[in-house]
């Protein structure tokens, strides 16, 4: 399998994430714009059933800037729905959040934040179980075969340059 047929198995995966995350959006998509419902319960939410299914198998993913995009993107969408629109004190007219607003409304860290910190710790796991393992050697064969890396002795920066590189 070349870099190509790789990548493209990676945004194909993040597709069908980013699918099946609107799918959860669109069951829950009254609860978020209910006036009954507190913001804080939204976001609880928007944490428990729509961003898992979204961040599913995130740790592997090694995605380019139009990745991340998307998955802003998205995100931006379910928190416009929670926060609404904001009237403008100085018009009175109503409009909808800029990302701005909304990355200074929502407290938590973005979601391909998440997904980068989860990568970390995946690969802290790697590099822990690595000691004694028969796998891990299988896992560096495949990364040093595939980015041609070199020596797979340098305890963990092999891994730590592939996750971060663009």
């Amino acid at each position: 399998m070349n870099e190509y047929d790789l990548s493209n198995s990676i945004q194909e995966e993040i597709k069908s994430r980013l699918k099946s995350g609107n799918a959860c959006y669109h069951s829950v998509q009254n609860l978020l714009s209910s006036s009954l419902l507190s913001k804080n319960l939204k976001i609880k939410i928007y944490g428990t059933i729509i961003l898992p299914v979204v961040l599913y198998g995130c740790e592997t993913w090694s995605i380019i800037l139009r990745e991340e995009h998307r998955l802003r993107a998205s995100e931006n969408v379910v928190l416009r729905r929670i926060f609404g629109p904001r009237r403008v004190d100085i018009t009175g007219e109503w409009r909808m959040l800029h990302n701005e607003d909304l990355n200074a409304l929502y407290c938590s860290p973005s979601t391909v934040r998440v997904m980068k910190s989860r990568r970390m710790r995946w690969v802290g796991q790697v590099v822990r179980t690595g000691e004694g393992e028969g796998y891990t050697d299988f896992w560096w064969g495949n990364l040093r075969e595939r980015d041609n890396l070199g020596d797979s002795s340098t305890d963990g920066s092999i891994i730590i340059r592939w996750i971060f590189r663009k």
